[in-house]
């Protein structure tokens, strides 16, 4: 397959930040004495790929959705600082990858994370050389396929393929018009894809 750019998922596709994220959060809830619950990293497995807002009310509820936002938003600034500080578990032999990737074609990322969460990963692995830009949810808090579909007009992107591993990003792949490949060593299903990989390291082998 011949693409032009190449525009990632961050969590299930990159890496799996769940146990960091997990402790960062615990440690977060600890300025919020009315919130008892803790989370593992199967937890926080179970909600990646969605957005923040919508996380926010189903571990924090419902009922007050402004308080839930205060909460979630505290632990998504520790766990910013915390993956900067102690990263996550990167997919099998991601930087060479990347580096193999970037000489042919233009590297970008879009998740659904908070601001602040994709420069953590970059900053704490030295990945920034690697990508031509990023966006997220919490830059514009717009869906997935509607920035995949930004990111593509903004860098002048007419081929390009989506790399993530939820049926999530499946649909916002095909929304935006782009293709899109399955990484199914993540956390999620696709009904439908143009590539399923393995191993985040297959993927140049699809493309060549």
């Amino acid at each position: 397959m011949q693409t032009e750019s190449i525009i990632f998922d961050m969590d299930g596709t990159l890496w799996d930040s769940s146990e960091s994220v997990a402790k960062a959060w615990n440690e977060a809830l600890d300025s919020f004495p009315e919130v008892t619950v803790r989370f593992t990293a199967a937890d926080i497995q179970s909600v990646m790929g969605q957005t923040m807002d919508v996380i926010a009310d189903k571990f924090f509820g419902k009922d007050d959705h402004s308080r839930s936002m205060e909460i979630m938003t505290a632990c998504g600034d520790h766990e910013n600082g915390y993956l900067l500080r102690h990263g996550g578990r990167l997919y099998d032999n991601l930087e060479q990858t990347l580096a193999k990737l970037s000489d042919k074609h233009r590297l970008f990322i879009v998740s659904n994370c908070q601001s602040g969460y994709i420069e953590a990963f970059l900053e704490h692995y030295k990945l920034g050389k690697y990508f031509k830009g990023h966006i997220c949810w919490g830059d514009n808090m717009l869906q997935k396929g509607e920035n995949i579909r930004l990111i593509m007009d903004k860098n002048n992107i007419t081929d390009a393929l989506y790399v993530g591993d939820t049926q999530g990003d499946c649909d916002s792949a095909y929304y935006a018009g782009a293709r899109f490949a399955y990484a199914s060593y993540g956390f999620g299903r696709a009904d439908r894809f143009d590539i399923m990989l393995e191993r985040f390291d297959s993927l140049p082998y699809f493309l060549e």
